[in-house]
């Protein structure tokens, strides 16, 4: 990928050529939202991501304090994400979506 990359403490990020006074290390960019395609349905939500999450085979895995769970019983994969929606960045976005290729867009907020 072309593009000027950003090495910030032993993390590597991909400067946004749309955005690019952004910091990419500080979460997702305003105006960009995880849709589950199928149902064209945008996540705000905790409740709405697990509502989908569990119409494609995942599960709440254990109760921990500071994180929420989920695990595919027909794979090795764990998503963890912070139990406040407010934390919730462009790292679990990529993660939900590497985990569930085909299930999930990111587009532009209307």
């Amino acid at each position: 990928m072309s593009g000027v990359w950003v090495f910030k403490s032993g993390v590597v990020k991909l400067l946004d050529k749309d955005n690019p006074g952004a910091d990419p290390l500080q979460g997702p960019t305003h105006g960009k939202v995880l849709v589950h395609p199928s149902t064209n349905q945008v996540v705000t939500s905790y409740e709405i991501l697990e509502g989908i999450l569990t119409s494609i085979g995942w599960e709440r895995w254990y109760d921990d304090p500071n994180y929420i769970q989920f695990h595919k019983t027909t794979t090795i994969h764990l998503i963890s994400l912070p139990k406040d929606f407010k934390k919730f960045k462009s790292m679990h976005i990529n993660d939900i979506m590497v985990k569930n290729p085909n299930e999930f867009e990111v587009r532009d907020a209307q």
